[in-house]
């Protein structure tokens, strides 16, 4: 639109929230001002053409309702529940990448070494089992680094025991420095413990004993006059300071402190959060979002999603790449009366930047992933006889335990990327018993005509299943009248087996086509194959979550009652299926139960009863 379709006359200058809506009135974007009517002036073009400076603001805003508030943590407060309630396609909504890169040791092998792994609740030094966990790392190169500066002063090996085992004499590492060759027995258990220990005193930080031991040794090289050998060791120096600082930007203070880098392409930002506590990198975190609202709009918002409504305790400082919009509003909203800094050098620059490249290697990684997806999207596309590739794919999988408590599940992916804004759960409502085509018309028949009624219909929906299950989905898309959407079943890989006496072939993953009786065999190898699997593995993941969520929620009836504990409990819904059916189960059915008896079949009973009777 080139004219607003909405006034400024009528707007306070008051603190409080506003809300964009379109011509249907849906919420398109909530925000939060110390002035209303100086911020909605803000999103006027310089000059007094009238339009608007936001792009999906110009496409789509057709009125703006303001809410006043007494002050502007009211205000902060109050866009929060304002967005849980709407959920407006264009604020903020962090997709976090919730896995860390760490170090870890494993003190169960006869020879430990230093692997790299990803984690998912990283706590430096944490415990488990006989492993030892050291970070979390800011990127793959900080961490890559590190083990490679640690071996030139620690040298334990870093070959799997598929090689170990099977060495007859040292390898190169060995020859430069590099591994002390436990595989032939050139050091003893007892001296590789020594440097397993010193490992992993220098990744915890603790490196002063060590750094004065090399010191000595190059200051006494040089006094002797050889000049090699006193290089090799303030090399080794060189790399254990490094070490000790591979994890980041190692602060010189203990200001808890968060560092926010920012990358955008178009309307894909990326946010990596680099969070320093006590002196140490404590969490290194990447959130993912579309967004087109300008910089400090949007550092604004993500600092609102990341530590408004009580999510996580904010930090003393906030390192930014910008100033965000009203950010004395934000300061004094925010809880621990929070210090935001936009940094011109020093060390709160080079953190800064050591997040900012975090965000942009995430993101190269997005659009990578993006421009694979869609060579891959034309070749389905053709593979399918669709008109173009398509652009929104759905699956569903169906859930169930014996019969009982049916769930399923809609995973959606956009251009070959999971979409988790479009995840949905279902509780089948309208079939009794196990039924799987039934309940597989009933949610897709759902999930269409919610599509058709919000205009938000997918290009291709995937079935987990084979001819029935797609019979039962194309006859819900009749139903729903959503004749344009193309439909697949996705059968499994089959072993080959015996059945009734005949031996069957084995089989890849098939697609089943509507309308054609011939299955099409998918590659072992294909591209095509790898992201139906991967679409079929994530709607059966998300399905399995979702029942075991809600089996959890059933179950919770029989908590509490003495003398049954998770054993018992687990037998009782294996025999009858639910709690209902314990319910209406006789004493002896109850009783025969394995582990239960007379006595406690009783007390059963009764609890349930009183359940029932809401006693």
């Amino acid at each position: 639109m080139t004219e607003p379709a909405w006034s400024m006359d009528d707007v306070p200058r008051r603190p409080g929230v506003y809300l964009f809506r379109d011509g249907a009135g849906k919420v398109l974007y909530v925000g939060k001002a110390r002035d209303l009517r100086a911020r909605l002036t803000s999103y006027r073009r310089p000059g007094g053409d009238g339009r608007i400076l936001i792009r999906f603001l110009e496409r789509e805003a057709q009125s703006v309702e303001t809410v006043v508030t007494r002050t502007e943590s009211e205000a902060l407060l109050l866009e929060d529940a304002l967005i849980k309630q709407h959920k407006p396609p264009h604020n903020v909504r962090l997709k976090d990448d919730k896995s860390f890169l760490m170090l870890r040791l494993d003190t169960a092998e006869r020879f430990p070494r230093l692997k790299f792994v990803r984690a998912h609740s990283p706590k430096e030094g944490k415990q488990e089992g006989r492993s030892r966990f050291f970070g979390p790392y800011a990127s793959s190169r900080a961490v890559r680094a590190t083990l490679s500066d640690l071996h030139r002063v620690v040298p334990l090996r870093d070959c799997p025991d598929s090689v170990m085992n099977h060495r007859s004499r040292p390898c190169l590492k060995y020859q430069i420095g590099q591994c002390s060759a436990p595989c032939v027995d050139l050091i003893s258990k007892e001296d590789y413990e020594e440097l397993v220990q010193r490992a992993m005193r220098i990744l915890s930080g603790d490196i002063g004993e060590l750094e004065a031991d090399l010191e000595q040794r190059m200051q006494r090289a040089a006094l002797d006059l050889e000049y090699e050998r006193a290089a090799q060791w303030r090399d080794r120096l060189k790399s254990l300071r490094r070490t000790v600082e591979g994890q980041g930007v190692r602060p010189r203070d203990r200001v808890s402190r968060d560092c926010l880098g920012l990358a955008r392409r178009g309307d894909v930002a990326v946010v990596h959060r680099l969070a320093f506590r006590d002196g140490r990198l404590a969490e290194s975190r990447t959130h993912r979002f579309r967004s087109e609202l300008p910089d400090e709009e949007l550092v604004h918002s993500v600092v609102t999603a990341l530590y408004g409504g009580g999510r996580r305790k904010p930090p003393e400082e906030l390192v930014l790449p910008c100033a965000p919009a009203d950010q004395e509003l934000l300061e004094a909203a925010l809880d621990g009366g929070v210090k935001i800094v936009v940094p011109l050098g020093g060390d709160r620059k080079k953190a800064l930047d050591v997040a900012g490249e975090n965000a942009r290697e995430a993101l190269a990684r997005l659009e990578k992933e993006r421009l694979e997806g869609e060579g891959v999207l034309e070749n389905l596309a053709k593979l399918l006889d669709l008109d173009e590739s398509p652009e929104v794919i759905d699956c569903f999988d169906v859930s169930n335990f014996q019969g009982a408590n049916v769930v399923a599940s809609r995973v959606r992916f956009r251009r070959g990327i999971a979409d988790r804004a479009g995840y949905r759960r279902f509780k089948v409502r309208g079939v009794e018993g196990q039924d799987d085509f039934a309940s597989m018309r009933e949610v897709v028949g759902r999930s269409l005509r919610r599509g058709v009624d919000e205009d938000d219909l997918p290009d291709l929906v995937v079935i987990d299943g084979g001819r029935a299950q797609l019979d039962s989905a194309l006859a819900a898309r009749e139903e729903a009248g959503a004749w344009s959407v193309a439909m697949v079943g996705l059968a499994k890989a089959r072993a080959e087996r015996v059945v009734k006496g005949k031996r069957k072939a084995q089989s890849e993953e098939r697609l089943v086509l509507e309308g054609v009786e011939t299955e099409l065999a998918l590659p072992r190898h294909s591209a095509v194959r790898h992201l139906f699997e991967r679409i079929r593995d994530e709607a059966h993941r998300f399905a399995i979550t979702y029942h075991r969520k809600e089996r959890g929620r059933i179950t919770s009836k029989l908590d509490g009652i003495p003398g049954v504990g998770a054993a018992r409990r687990k037998a009782l819904i294996q025999r009858f299926g639910s709690v209902a059916g314990v319910g209406a189960a006789s004493l002896e059915e109850i009783a025969a139960v394995p582990g239960i008896g007379d006595a406690l079949a009783r007390t059963i009973r009764d609890h349930l009863e009183r359940r029932d009777d809401g006693t």
